[in-house]
C-alpha cells in the first residue's frame, strides 16, 4: 500500500453501495452528512485531548481517526483526495498570512 489515502478512498467509495448493517462507513453515509460530521466534531475533541495528556501515541492513534472521518466526509460530498492535494498544491510556497488574506476578499 504505497498510497495508503488513495486505497481508503477506493474503498470508501464502494462502500457507498454496501448495506448500512453491513458496513460501519456506509451507515454512515446513510445517516446523512450531520451524522458525519458529529463524527469528525467527537474525534477533534479526542485529538485535543491527547495533545493535552502529551501522548504521542494517542496523538497518532487519534488523528488517524480524525483523517479516517474526514476522508468519509470527502467520499460522501464526491470530493477527492487529489482535490485536496491540488488546493495544498496551489498553496505551497504561499504565505499564510497572503492566503488567508486572499479568501477574505
Amino acid at each position: 500500500m504505497d498510497n495508503i489515502l488513495a486505497t481508503l478512498e477506493q474503498i470508501l467509495e464502494q462502500r457507498k453501495s454496501a448495506s448500512a448493517d453491513s458496513s460501519y462507513v456506509s451507515s454512515l453515509y446513510s445517516k446523512g452528512t450531520d451524522q458525519i460530521l458529529k463524527k469528525i466534531a467527537e474525534e477533534s475533541a479526542e485529538v485535543i485531548m491527547a495533545v493535552k495528556e502529551d501522548d504521542n501515541d494517542k496523538i497518532i492513534y487519534e488523528i488517524a481517526d480524525l483523517w479516517f472521518h474526514t476522508l468519509v466526509l470527502l467520499r460522501h460530498k464526491n470530493i477527492g483526495v487529489s482535490d485536496i492535494e491540488m488546493e495544498l498544491s496551489r498553496r505551497f510556497g504561499v504565505s499564510g498570512h497572503e492566503e488567508k488574506s486572499s479568501r477574505s476578499k
